[in-house]
């Protein structure tokens, strides 16, 4: 170049910078293709590695026990879902980016620097190793940290999931300020755990910076030491302090990572601890009943039972009930007497605790649950659910394999038809989250049809009625009286009116059956069933003039 600049040979300029100009562009045009490659693969391996995670663990969380929703909240199994496995996922990514990078410098530079000087290479090679398991001491400490803050994160989540998801009645009883409250309380206290998690990051950096510029310092000091004693030339000396600063660097960026690295294997631990968790009861497996020898008569025999979440309080006590194939049992009772548990355990969404259920004579737990939920058994609920989509597919999560014609077959019984078709786009209406675009009739309707689609040989019916008007309760009463006839029924009333035509009826106390008859001979024996229509015929007779 020099002689280029003097003006000598500059004809040659062209044909002399051809040759290092072309290597300087094959090896840049080399390392943008390497940087594509090693951007593009670790991109899709961290999405693959997140999207399978998210992917097992939903399924994980729908393989769970009822027992399992009991005792978590709907927010923190949601933040486990998002927000943990992000956490995993940027941690990887940045982890896997830097981290090698700085090892592999780590590991070159280390062995240069026991090529140069074998005898300063073994004395870092003491001390690094006691500072390593004293990191590794801080690190568990700061990773419990790290599990703690999440936690606190989850939390805050979940009260503000349950206020966004529920926030009709916040607002019916004007909570606003409240749930607020709650939620600034759970948030103050994540900030507080983060703070602590992040002071003890920054003094852990703090310290590894210390002992980083120590290394520098004490390479300076010996090599200087070994210099003067001719063991060691100048030229060495740099060499082996350039190769001790790039260890350094490289050691400060792994130190940076610490902290993301803390959080990444804490959000992974709670991902994996709902992973790793194993439901006591099966989704599937277990015997069939053929549907044309299936009777479906019900028997509860010596049941007792107490839900996972409160083992102490007993609900049931060795109970027994049969329910003939083909006819309605009614089960009333105050609130809080068990009625709603009896459905519950028919449903196996817990097992009992001693005693069995059986159908035709087969223990429930034998059975394959799919097979039980999904074609045996249908019920409605005081306050189904739906989905944000159109009324057909609400109707079809019944049997999702069914036809448009069967859909409105089911509507049609259900006597949801008529009001459907009434709606702008009929059956391809969108109801709404939960079905708020609907009324609390109509919404039991489509629940009814639901039901009713997968053809059910027996039906339960959990307060079916009780949260509706009186011209709203009419009209579904109607549909259910149409649905029933031929089944199996158990209902659980709570409005004495709806049973009176029940083959059977059971009264409930504390979880122990107190009578057994039909309506007018339990009236005639004037004890618990004739207290309870007293009761509320009272209650209607207060409201009635209030």
């Amino acid at each position: 170049m020099a002689t280029f600049i003097q003006g000598k040979e500059g004809r040659q300029f062209s044909s002399d910078m051809r040759a290092p100009v072309v290597r300087l562009l094959g090896m840049y045009s080399l390392q943008s293709v390497f940087t594509f490659i090693y951007i593009y693969l670790l991109s899709s391996v961290g999405e693959r590695i997140a999207a399978s995670m998210r992917k097992d663990l939903f399924a994980s969380i729908m393989r769970q026990d009822m027992s399992f929703f009991d005792r978590h909240r709907t927010g923190e199994i949601v933040n486990r879902l998002t927000s943990d496995i992000q956490e995993f996922k940027s941690s990887f990514k940045l982890c896997i980016s830097q981290g090698l990078r700085s090892t592999a410098q780590i590991v070159g530079c280390a062995v240069s620097l026991f090529i140069i000087s074998p005898q300063m290479t073994a004395g870092m090679m003491v001390v690094i190793p006691a500072v390593i398991v004293t990191g590794t001491l801080i690190g568990s400490v700061l990773r419990k940290m790290s599990k703690q803050a999440q936690e606190q994160a989850a939390r805050a989540t979940s009260v503000s999931d349950e206020a966004i998801s529920n926030i009709r009645t916040v607002r019916a009883f004007a909570m606003e300020r409240k749930e607020c409250e709650l939620f600034n309380q759970q948030i103050e206290e994540s900030r507080k755990l983060n703070e602590t998690l992040g002071l003890g990051i920054g003094l852990f950096q703090a310290g590894t910076n210390i002992f980083l510029n120590g290394v520098v310092l004490a390479t300076l000091c010996a090599g200087g030491y070994l210099l003067s004693l001719g063991q060691l030339s100048s030229g060495d000396l740099m060499a082996f302090l350039v190769a001790a600063q790039t260890i350094q660097r490289s050691l400060t960026q792994l130190s940076l990572l610490f902290g993301q690295v803390v959080r990444g294997l804490a959000a992974g631990g709670r991902v994996f601890e709902y992973l790793n968790m194993e439901p006591t009861m099966p989704l599937f497996g277990g015997l069939n009943i053929p549907f044309h020898s299936l009777l479906a008569n019900v028997v509860f025999r010596d049941v007792t039972f107490s839900y996972p979440s409160r083992p102490s309080q007993i609900v049931l006590q060795h109970f027994d009930l049969e329910l003939p194939a083909g006819k309605t049992v009614a089960i009333v009772g105050s609130s809080g007497s068990g009625k709603s548990t009896v459905a519950a355990l028919l449903e196996r969404f817990y097992d009992v605790d001693k005693g069995c259920i059986s159908i035709d004579g087969v223990d429930i737990r034998n059975l394959d649950p799919s097979w039980l939920r999904g074609k045996a058994i249908g019920f409605i609920n005081q306050e189904p659910v739906l989905f944000a989509t159109s009324v057909m597919e609400n109707i079809r999560y019944g049997r999702p394999d069914a036809t448009d014609h069967e859909v409105i077959a089911a509507a049609k019984m259900a006597n949801a038809d008529e009001f459907i078709t009434a709606f702008p786009n009929g059956y391809s209406t969108v109801v709404g989250e939960r079905g708020v675009t609907v009324s609390g009739g109509q919404k039991q309707r489509i629940a009814i049809a639901r039901a009713l689609l997968k053809n059910p040989s027996i039906l339960i019916l959990d307060e079916a009625t009780s949260a509706l008007d009186a011209s709203s309760e009419q009209l579904v009463q109607k549909a259910l009286d149409n649905v029933t006839r031929g089944r199996t029924v158990l209902i659980i009333a709570h409005r004495l009116s709806t049973v009176q035509n029940a083959d059977v009826i059971v009264v409930l106390n504390d979880g122990v059956i107190v009578e057994t008859g039909t309506h007018s001979s339990l009236v005639k024996k004037r004890g618990f069933y004739w207290n309870l229509i007293k009761e509320q015929q009272k209650a209607e007779q207060t409201r009635g003039t209030a």
